[in-house]
């Protein structure tokens, strides 16, 4: 059986056994188009009036985008026609703690737009840009920035998508953490550690949201500063946009992670060996966006089975605060300076501990040998790859786009 495995901006011919079975997600119906978004966003502005005299707009960064060339400009203009000042209108790259974008990469996400409008690159380092509003019953700071905060409408368009440990991402995570301040990110984060048990929480799941500490620390953030206009996308496996949903209520952004879960989750069984994909850039720009797609297909694994994951990592790790947690020894040592002071990417190294620990996992990537052996997995190369595949007999399933496909708890 002939596949074609996607890996950074091309593919690898490979031959799987006839046996090999294809995990999938079903793709939605393609139903959106500019002059659909146009009437809908019409409609949604009709019925909400909201006052769009100093709106603010927030998008997603480049690993989250969501049609932005095509649409931004519809949103603009139809916020133009609807009596907001071009020289009012003011858009915030949702970074979270990712690093800033250049301005060519920029451009290459939101096009014209880019340079049309003002565009602030959300730094979640600049303490004084935001305003504390107290702390959730969890504890966790609640820091909303002050331009959001003084705007007069808050617009959020951006991907649905399953978040390793928050359930979903998109919605009201552009404001939080997207928005964020980083100390308040990071408690946030903590609450995927279990202190109890010393181990990762365990509602803490994609696809989960109900039982889910984060998620529901992330809910009692939004209560205090939610969206005014939320655009909810609905992307298919090639990252276009099928649809939108417009609200500005939970139910909404419910619904439409109700909607991305029936497309995006199996009930399969779990396999000796999985072989699996990112899907290819921007998915497996670098090790953190490719630990997504890890961590889904590595549910499949049977206990003590294999991974084999085509991640070309070309930006690297993407982070500089992963790899000191491996350098600590191991997983519970990692675990208690942790809880001591949650920092990076700390909750994702503890996860990638947690699933090495468990199954093997084998990585087809740019990075580096010594890397590659810090975190615990074998670096193979293609060749390798290739011909360990082309003898496979145990049992066996393919995920072309694991980035997006989650198993359900059965």
């Amino acid at each position: 059986m002939n596949v074609s495995i996607p890996y950074g901006n091309t593919s690898l011919p490979a031959d799987l056994p006839d046996s090999t079975s294809f995990l999938v997600i079903r793709e939605p119906e393609a139903v959106m188009n500019p002059e659909r978004f146009s009437q809908i966003l019409d409609d949604a502005l009709h019925e909400r009036q909201p006052d769009l005299s100093a709106p603010v707009v927030i998008v997603a960064d480049k690993t989250r985008v969501c049609g932005y060339g095509t649409y931004l400009p519809i949103l603009t203009e139809t916020l133009i026609k609807f009596g907001t000042l071009a020289e009012r209108l003011c858009f915030i790259i949702a970074y979270g703690t990712h690093p800033r974008q250049s301005d060519e990469e920029s451009y290459q996400c939101y096009g014209e737009t880019y340079n049309k409008f003002t565009f602030i690159h959300h730094d979640c380092t600049q303490g004084e840009c935001f305003k504390d509003l107290g702390t959730t019953s969890k504890g966790t700071p609640i820091r909303i920035r002050q331009d959001i905060l003084d705007a007069s409408c808050v617009i959020t368009i951006g991907p649905i998508c399953h978040h390793y440990f928050a359930g979903y991402g998109g919605g009201r995570k552009l404001i939080f953490p997207g928005c964020g301040e980083r100390e308040a990110i990071y408690a946030n984060h903590g609450l995927y550690l279990d202190r109890n048990t010393a181990e990762l929480s365990i509602g803490c799941q994609p696809g989960v949201l109900a039982d889910n500490p984060l998620a529901d620390d992330l809910f009692e953030i939004a209560d205090c500063k939610e969206s005014d206009l939320a655009i909810h996308g609905i992307m298919n496996s090639h990252g276009d946009v099928c649809d939108f949903l417009i609200g500005s209520t939970r139910e909404t952004y419910l619904e439409a992670c109700r909607y991305h879960g029936s497309l995006c989750e199996s009930a399969s069984h779990q396999f000796p060996v999985v072989v699996a994909s990112c899907g290819g850039f921007p998915k497996d720009i670098n090790f953190i966006q490719s630990h997504k797609a890890i961590h889904n297909s590595a549910m499949f694994v049977e206990d003590g089975g294999l991974l084999l994951i085509f991640s070309e990592c070309r930006d690297d790790i993407g982070s500089t605060t992963f790899l000191p947690w491996f350098e600590l020894g191991d997983f519970s040592r990692a675990f208690a300076k942790l809880t001591e002071n949650y920092q990076g990417n700390g909750g994702t190294a503890l996860a990638m501990m947690t699933k090495t620990r468990r199954i093997r996992i084998a990585m087809v990537t740019e990075l580096t040998e010594d890397i590659c052996k810090k975190i615990g997995v074998e670096k193979w190369d293609k060749s390798k790859a290739l011909d360990f595949l082309s003898n496979l007999q145990e049992e066996s399933a393919y995920i072309a786009n694991a980035s997006l496909l989650v198993r359900k708890s059965i």
